[in-house]
């Protein structure tokens, strides 16, 4: 009876922290924060539950000292998480230079509250937005303080991941006033909550460890089981699966030199190279166009833009608009315009679209039109921040048609603004020589003006080699077909005779050199991402799914022998590289927010990107499984063997993460959808290693349909929140 209450309980807790997530996008974060994870019932499920499965261990007389730890940590973790509600207190203090208060205003549910003091005051001395050298990217919001307790006086620094500590009380950066003279700190105390969750998060660490090292444990005698010593030959039946210039434009070499100057672009400073790429793959759907490179496309724009108008290289996604408007793959800009009407051809589904008729005819049209648009901002100029100067010791980054401030000396004015008219007049006329002269006077103004904004030579060494080679598309082409091959041929073993052994061993040979090749290949990519930025590529979508890709392809590579896992890593890692060229991910590189400056944050993505690369290969063994039910119990052997360091890396991550949130907002725990899925993925996943508690999940046939299904947890973690659900953790 206990056993059937717990495990009741532990589905009604999931099924509740589902239905959150889902209420939080119509109803909003206040509503379910009051409703449901701030309710009284929502943690008195908790409480049970944890008093249930205490009484539940000690009933069944567990001597294994590692998961009784593990469990005990869940107890001390959710104490904590007790302890935080009932007795720490959060709270703004909003502050203007020179202003000393001792006064701050509660955020944690005492709505309509007079404000509060604190036992000393604080007096903000200055504020200041540090920027990206030469960009308006922020990074850091920085707040010089005065701490005055009785006669001691403590300056102090608050600024994002640098919080200020006084008594107990945490200061957080956390907004400012528009005018730049008031900021405004979060506060938060929490003296005994914190204290507790961090004793939770040590012992649930070092027993997830322990799971994995312990001699007599499941997850050692998994490494010794005699299937996997018979090698598990599986196979996977789930899986059905002109050099000619355009019109007038520069020769590819004095193109090529435009490519080489520096331009502000999405907030940071790069070669005019990844615009001009970019540009040509927004209007065409790839980096060139009739043997043109994209910065002869490019600049053929700037330079030959009637001539270019008319060259239909626009291409037109497939759709109910292309149907309706009976139009072709590609349209030219001029195409769009009717001569004779005198009119925009899509101005009224545009202005239709955003008067709220946003179906999929009118997405279409929108889509088409912000080629358009795209177009139209080039040969305005608006795209072509390309001078710098550093006026007052900050530099910025300025287009040849905009207002140039006061203090540039006019000479430099009078260049800026002719240099153009300099190059436009010598396109005309074909002196291609006189252009790469004014093209490297033009370096020499950048360097002479951008102060420390340029980046180095290492950089723009780098940027030109992820600028030519398309890594990410060249893999998942060459892994899927590599990976589908091993498949026919494990398919071709499993129903003909066996094939001689110097056959076997070729094809082992070729697939683990695939791998490896692919593995370095994919590393030089995301190197190369890393020295473009300056931070580790894990901040957005894209870079998550080649960070996915790159740890299978590590896995698949250390377990080498495995046949089956050879073949696993290149299908997966080909799968996470297709799934990166989707449209909603944005393969830009751009500099990351303030609060995302944390070490913390980069172990967290890191082990958590383990935690699902692992889980995604239990889910490639269920679904083998399934279908080839006579491999059932070695495949059942081999998942396990993926689920527990998956588990281990899916906590570890997940609670490195809470300890970051703590340090940069004063929150370990917020029921973000993002949080609150991981969570529910980490018990769906930790429900299947119960096997004497649950043996239907001992059965081969049972468990591979949990795994199976369990992986939709995965995909809603990932991809669900992100496109459908939002919240803070949100990015694509």
């Amino acid at each position: 009876m206990m056993k059937r209450t717990l495990i009741l309980l532990y589905i009604l807790l999931i099924l509740t922290m589902t239905t959150a997530t889902v209420v939080e996008k119509f109803m909003g974060t206040d509503y379910v924060s009051s409703r449901i994870y701030g309710a009284w019932w929502f943690s008195l499920l908790w409480g049970i539950l944890t008093a249930l499965g205490v009484l539940y261990i000690v009933r069944s007389r567990m001597r294994q000292w590692n998961i009784v730890a593990l469990h005990l940590s869940f107890v001390v973790i959710l104490a904590g998480a007790l302890l935080t509600h009932l007795t720490s207190f959060r709270g703004t203090m909003p502050l203007r230079v020179g202003q000393t208060t001792d006064r701050y205003y509660r955020t944690d549910g005492e709505t309509g509250m007079p404000s509060h003091r604190l036992p000393f005051r604080i007096r903000l001395d200055g504020f200041r937005v540090r920027y990206h050298a030469g960009t308006k990217a922020a990074a850091d919001y920085e707040s010089r303080v005065t701490v005055m307790d009785g006669n001691d006086r403590q300056p102090a620094i608050v600024s994002m991941n640098h919080i200020m500590t006084h008594r107990g009380v945490r200061f957080y950066q956390s907004s400012y006033d528009a005018d730049m003279r008031g900021s405004t700190l979060a506060i938060n105390s929490d003296p005994y909550g914190i204290p507790v969750t961090y004793t939770g998060y040590d012992l649930l660490f070092f027993s997830l460890i322990a799971l994995l090292m312990r001699r007599d444990g499941t997850f050692r005698t998994l490494l010794q089981h005699p299937l996997l010593r018979k090698g598990v030959l599986v196979s996977v039946l789930w899986l059905c699966m002109l050099d000619v210039n355009a019109t007038t434009t520069f020769p590819k070499d004095v193109a090529d030199r435009f490519g080489h100057l520096h331009i502000l672009y999405q907030d940071r400073v790069c070669l005019l190279q990844t615009p001009a790429r970019d540009f040509t793959k927004k209007l065409c759907g790839k980096a060139s166009y009739k043997g043109c490179t994209a910065e002869q496309v490019f600049t053929g724009f700037i330079f030959w833009g009637d001539e270019w108008a008319d060259e239909p290289l626009l291409k037109v996604k497939r759709g109910v608009f292309k149907e309706t408007l009976q139009l072709p793959d590609y349209v030219s800009v001029n195409a769009l315009f009717d001569r004779a009407m005198g009119g925009y051809r899509l101005a009224a589904y545009v202005e239709e679209y955003y008067r709220g008729a946003q179906d999929d005819f009118h997405r279409q049209a929108v889509e088409l039109d912000e080629k358009v648009k795209l177009v139209m901002e080039l040969r305005q100029a608006a795209l072509l921040s390309i001078f710098p100067y550093t006026t007052g010791g900050r530099t910025l980054w300025y287009t040849p048609t905009e207002k140039y401030p006061a203090a540039i000396p006019a000479a430099d004015v009078r260049y800026m603004r002719e240099v153009f008219s300099t190059l436009y007049a010598d396109a005309l006329v074909g002196n291609n020589a006189h252009v790469a002269e004014v093209l490297q006077g033009l370096e020499q103004f950048q360097r002479r003006h951008a102060g420390t904004s340029l980046p180095s030579v290492w950089t723009d060494c780098a940027e030109r080699i992820y600028n030519v080679v398309p890594f990410a598309t060249l893999l998942f082409v060459v892994n899927l077909v590599a990976g589908l091959a091993l498949l026919l041929f494990f398919i071709l073993r499993l129903t003909r005779r066996p094939c001689k052994l110097y056959v076997t061993r070729w094809v082992q040979r070729v697939s683990v050199g695939i791998l490896l090749v692919s593995f370095l290949s994919l590393t030089l990519c995301l190197a190369l991402r890393w020295i473009i930025s300056g931070t580790i590529p894990m901040g957005n979508g894209y870079e998550t799914m080649l960070f996915v890709a790159w740890l299978i392809l590590l896995a698949a590579l250390l377990c080498r022998r495995m046949e089956a896992v050879v073949m696993f890593g290149l299908i997966l890692s080909g799968f996470f590289l297709l799934v990166s060229h989707l449209s909603l991910m944005d393969p830009a590189i751009t500099p990351i927010m303030p609060v995302l400056h944390s070490p913390l944050l980069t172990v967290h993505v890191g082990i958590i990107m383990i935690g699902y690369a692992l889980l995604s290969f239990t889910f490639i063994c269920g679904l083998t499984g399934l279908f080839v039910p006579r491999h059932a119990q070695q495949l059942q052997v081999l998942s396990q063997l993926f689920l527990y360091p998956a588990l281990a890396a899916l906590g570890s991550g997940i609670f490195i993460g809470a300890i970051w949130a703590n340090v940069s907002w004063g929150q370990y725990w917020s029921w973000d959808p993002k949080e609150t899925w991981a969570l529910i993925t980490f018990m769906v996943y930790g429900a299947a290693v119960h096997k004497q508690s649950l043996p239907l999940l001992a059965r081969p046939h049972a468990y591979h349909i949990y795994m199976t299904l369990a992986f939709l947890t995965i995909l809603m973690t990932y991809f669900g929140v992100n496109y459908f659900l939002g919240g803070m953790h949100a990015y694509a």
